[in-house]
């Protein structure tokens, strides 16, 4: 299921795409509140917008603008919107997202080819480990897409390996959909109860809100730890409630593929200009077929590379890789420049640290710093100085570290009304 545009040439591609950003142009000029007025304020016409690299003399979008004018970007009549849902709130206030009927439709298409994209066909069955409620966009698509696919779902939702497994023992999925750090505990889950994950007849797990891979595309030690027991394959996939899009790996596992008929993305760097090829940048989208809330030049907030040689999948689209970290989440460190999974890469080497949350604060004198607030069975004095040793030698820095109860933890990196664990909490101003 691959889609004829994804298989068509660069150039067609860019035809393509430029044709779909005059509609538009032209639809945010007639509908958008916001976007009518940056237009103004900027003294814009959007007849002179014909090419993706005129996009650059357009002002870019950021979260600040969606907080603070949130309902300015909605393009339809209320009695159209069909969903709301909510952003996570990581990096500030929640963001309301409205959806029409036409925009679940196309957030199913787009789930639907990226479930394709990683193997899934409509012969496989995925277990849901994700919510589908709270106003979360992500559990809803996946859903939609497994529908559109063809495919069945079960929707277990998050957490409870008591309850996942029973359902894989009892319904047989090919396919999971879940956050990679709980597969060890399904692992642990498993050697506890005497289950062969290897004989469950699980397939692939498509890997949400962390990353697998290394830039190269080679395992990380977290997919390393459970590759070791689980011989089941590893996809990512990263989306945002604010792309309604999917990157999804294919099966050669070389970045996440880019659906050109849906999102335009650019590579941008801090003066807000195309990065050169090969070199790192924000991430910034163009939303296409979107009919509540399309974004024109948004910028995620994530640091990715892009990828534009052929995939031997067939697909001639460019991919992304991991995402190194998020722009606002850049930590300045004794003279290192460093993003927190860096030290998620570190911190999983050890077996024995349950959960943890990273803590990122100025000090008196204005400068970054570091606490790394940890869970473990064994607290010793030898662990803290392996775990020193450690980062010194992975990343020639090393944090504040605190031993902490799990139940501290826990309540760091779920506060009310979260919908997935936080990792990361940045404290600065």
């Amino acid at each position: 299921m691959i889609p004829k545009i994804e298989k068509a040439s660069t150039e067609e591609i860019k035809s393509f795409q430029e044709e779909k950003l005059k509609l538009l142009l032209n639809y945010l000029n007639k509908h958008s509140a916001f976007y009518k007025r940056m237009f103004n304020e900027h003294d814009i016409n959007i007849n002179n917008i014909n090419t993706l690299e005129d996009l650059t003399t357009i002002p870019t979008t950021s979260k600040d603008d969606l907080q603070q004018y949130n309902d300015d970007f909605i393009c339809v009549p209320r009695k159209e919107i069909i969903d709301y849902v909510t952003t996570s709130g990581t990096l500030g206030e929640p963001v309301t997202f409205a959806l029409t009927d036409n925009d679940l439709k196309r957030l199913a298409y787009n789930e639907a080819i990226s479930f394709a994209c990683a193997g899934v066909s409509e012969d496989d069955t995925i277990q849901l480990m994700t919510t589908i409620d709270r106003r979360f966009m992500a559990g809803l698509a996946y859903f939609l897409g497994a529908r559109e696919l063809g495919a069945g779902i079960i929707r277990v939702g998050n957490g409870i390996p008591e309850l996942q497994w029973d359902s894989i023992l009892k319904f047989k999925p090919t396919y999971i959909i879940v956050v990679p750090s709980f597969l060890l505990k399904l692992i642990e889950y498993a050697q506890q109860n005497n289950i062969d994950v290897n004989a469950s007849g699980i397939k692939g797990a498509i890997c949400i809100g962390e990353s697998l891979r290394n830039e190269d595309f080679s395992l990380n030690l977290l997919a390393i730890k459970i590759k070791n027991t689980w011989d089941i394959e590893l996809y990512s996939t990263y989306a945002s409630t604010e792309m309604n899009t999917a990157f999804t790996e294919c099966e050669q596992q070389q970045g996440g593929h880019h659906h050109p008929e849906l999102i335009i993305i650019e590579i941008l760097n801090d003066e807000d200009k195309p990065v050169q090829e090969g070199e790192t940048g924000e991430l910034t989208i163009t939303s296409l077929g979107v009919e509540a809330m399309p974004l024109l030049r948004f910028k995620t907030g994530d640091v990715v590379r892009a990828h534009t040689d052929a995939c031997l999948c067939g697909r001639n689209t460019v991919r992304l890789s991991p995402v190194l970290g998020r722009k606002k989440q850049m930590i300045k460190y004794k003279g290192t420049t460093l993003y927190p999974p860096a030290m998620h890469n570190v911190l999983n080497h050890f077996n024995n640290i349950n959960s943890y949350v990273i803590e990122i604060y100025q000090n008196d004198i204005g400068t970054d710093e570091i606490l790394l607030k940890i869970s473990t069975s064994q607290p010793t004095d030898t662990l803290l100085q392996e775990i020193k040793d450690h980062f010194r030698a992975k990343l020639r820095v090393l944090p504040k570290i605190e031993f902490h109860d799990k139940s501290v933890i826990q309540k760091l990196q779920f506060p009310k009304l979260s919908r997935k664990p936080m990792m990361v909490i940045d404290k600065r101003k």
